[in-house]
Parts: structure tokens; C-alpha cells; sequence
């Protein structure tokens, strides 16, 4: 199969997500989702659909993205499509896609183990991609084992990584750990950004590597304005029973061993070292001077997906409120996905 049939069907695919009259259809197994994983809920699988066909299926940016790294003209012969094996996350509504995107659109073979937590929707998008293209039923294998794959794509966390590389370790891999993102703040955001930056901690629940999880802000910071600002969003959240328990055990955690925080209804905020904060928190670190913070970032690297700023005023940072908004050339990790499966 070319690449401009290969870009076509997922182009469909795109417009069709778009359009009026895929909306009950889309509903509806966003509802399906829902029932298999409450964590999934009809706003965010369908926010999380929405952004898979603004953000990858539009024509120009799925063919310029492609053309960077394929150029059939140079080549007499086809290259031999390899079986990929992708053991796919299931953290947040279609986590897997671009995975799946990536593989198809590189020519390859994708042999699929899809998350049960996020199977519904995966599920659902590669038998829309057959019923545009029946050709890609040759391309697509939602299976159980990986053993017959000639190279591997796994996500997971750093325990379960070690056993992916032992594992993966004789044949070409991609093998993904652990990691969160980091919001910068210089104390002089507006409310306007404020609300921009609170779709990159809470959106998904912040159950996403993209979500900001911590947050580094000038020493002396005054929290008031940030919580202030979110606090409207308390029902929204607390609606969410399974929010709500992890918020109820956290705030009660700090108030019996009388751990310093703040707390505007359904956000918690604390000061600790670590990265990666539970569920209805938002740990703070403080910095004196813009060095301190570059030095800082450059400490965690290896922890860190996605650093954001106002407007992206930091260099190599994304703007508040786009951290769940990654492109094509986004990639896991900083590992270009792309190149690897054209390597191989």
C-alpha cells in the first residue's frame, strides 16, 4: 500500500471524528468507554478524539509530517514491512493512537496489545480504519501475545520497563518509563493563564505524562491568585466519584500527619521533591533565579515529558494549556518514533 493511501484513510478518519453526523456514534462509544473505565468520561473521550483529529488527521499536517521522513520516489523497491509489536498505554482516553498512527503511516505492521483500560476506544478507531480501508485489516492485529513481532513499542512504568528490556533486548525497541510534566510560573500570570494551566494539571483527571503534576515558582510565591481562579472547578471534578476518593484520602493524609498544604475545594497543594504527584494533587517547588530553574530542568530531564510557561516564554516549553495538545512530532519521551521505524 502507497503512503498517499495510507494518509488517506486516516485523513478520512479525521473528518469523519469532525463531522455533524459522526456525533451520535461518537457518543455513544464514548459512553461505552465510560462504562468499561469511570476514569473515562464521556467529556474527556470525546475532548481526547476531537484533539486526535485537529492535532493529526488534517491533511496538511499528516502529509508534511509523513514527507519529512518518506520519500517512496527515491526508492526502486518497496521496503519489507515489519511486524511492530506495541504494548500500548491505557492511561487517558486513545493514549495509544499515535503509536498506531505512527506504525501504519511508516508502512509497517502493527500487531496491537491493547490496554484494558482504554480498549473500547482503540477498539473502536481500528475498525473504523478497516471499514474506510478494508486493505488495513492486512495491516492491523489486535493481539494478545507479541511473540511473532519483529520490533517492540512498550509503555509502562520503570518497574514493568526493566522486564520490557529484558524481554525486547535482541530485537529493535522503544521502551517507554515513567514521566510527568512540569509547569514554570514567574508570579506575574494573568487569570487568563492561570485557567490555561489548570487544563494541563486536571484535564484527564491528571492521570496523563502529559499532565503538570509540579509546578516550579519564584520563592515567596503567593498562592492565592492561582487558587482563587481554579477554585469554580470544584464541581467539575469532585463530581467524579472516584476523584472525589483520592482528594477525601489525600487531604486527610496531610491533616493527620499535619503535612503543610493548600487546598481550594478540590486541588491540593504542597511543597515535595518528588515529580510525580497523586491523584487531586499538585506538588511546588521554588526557585530563586531563572539559572536555577534551567539547572533544575536540566537535573530531571530524564523525568520529565513536557515543560510548559506563559505563551511558552521559556525556552523549549509548550504555552499553558497545551501540554494535552501534542502534534504529530511530539513525541514519548523525546525519542522520534518515526526515525526508528524507518531504521528498521
Amino acid at each position: 500500500m502507497l503512503l498517499q493511501e495510507r494518509l488517506q484513510t486516516f485523513i478520512t478518519l479525521g473528518d469523519f471524528i469532525r463531522s455533524t453526523d459522526a456525533q451520535p456514534e461518537l457518543n455513544e462509544i464514548a459512553q461505552q468507554a465510560n462504562y468499561k473505565n469511570n476514569w473515562f468520561t464521556l467529556n474527556n473521550s470525546l475532548n481526547s478524539l476531537r484533539a486526535i483529529a485537529s492535532e493529526f488527521l488534517v491533511a496538511d499536517k499528516l502529509t508534511a509530517w509523513a514527507n519529512q521522513y518518506i520519500d517512496e520516489s527515491v526508492n526502486s523497491q518497496t521496503k519489507v514491512p515489519r511486524a511492530v509489536g506495541v504494548i500500548m498505554a491505557g492511561n487517558i482516553p486513545a493514549v495509544g493512537f499515535h503509536d498506531m498512527l505512527c506504525v501504519l503511516v511508516s508502512g509497517h505492521k502493527l500487531m496491537a496489545k491493547l490496554s484494558s483500560q482504554d480498549f473500547v476506544l482503540i477498539h473502536y478507531l481500528i475498525q473504523k480504519l478497516k471499514e474506510i480501508n478494508p486493505n488495513f485489516s492486512d495491516l492491523i492485529d489486535e493481539a494478545d501475545r507479541l511473540n511473532a513481532a519483529e520490533a517492540y513499542i512498550a509503555t509502562g512504568s520503570n518497574n514493568t520497563a526493566r522486564y520490557f528490556e529484558y524481554y525486547f533486548a535482541k530485537k529493535p525497541h522503544i521502551i517507554r518509563k515513567n514521566r510527568t510534566s512540569v509547569g514554570l510560573l514567574m508570579g506575574e500570570e494573568s487569570e487568563d493563564e492561570f485557567l490555561k494551566l489548570s487544563h494541563d494539571i486536571s484535564d484527564y483527571y491528571g492521570l496523563g505524562c502529559r499532565n503538570i503534576s509540579t509546578i516550579l515558582v519564584p520563592e515567596g510565591y503567593d498562592f492565592t491568585p492561582l487558587l482563587r481562579t481554579l477554585e469554580p472547578q470544584v464541581s467539575i471534578y469532585l463530581n467524579n466519584h472516584k476523584y472525589q476518593n483520592n482528594y477525601d484520602y489525600n487531604k486527610s493524609i496531610y491533616l493527620i500527619n499535619a503535612v503543610p498544604h493548600l487546598d481550594n475545594g478540590y486541588l491540593l497543594v504542597t511543597e515535595n521533591d518528588a515529580l510525580v504527584s497523586p491523584i487531586s494533587v499538585l506538588y511546588f517547588q521554588t526557585y530563586k533565579t531563572q539559572d536555577d530553574a534551567a539547572a533544575w530542568f536540566n537535573s530531571h530531564a530524564d523525568q520529565i515529558q513536557v515543560v510548559a510557561s506563559a505563551q511558552g516564554w521559556y525556552p523549549g516549553s509548550v504555552p499553558f494549556g497545551k501540554t494535552q495538545r501534542p502534534g504529530l512530532s511530539d513525541y514519548a519521551d523525546g525519542v522520534d518514533m518515526m526515525a526508528f521505524l524507518k531504521a528498521i
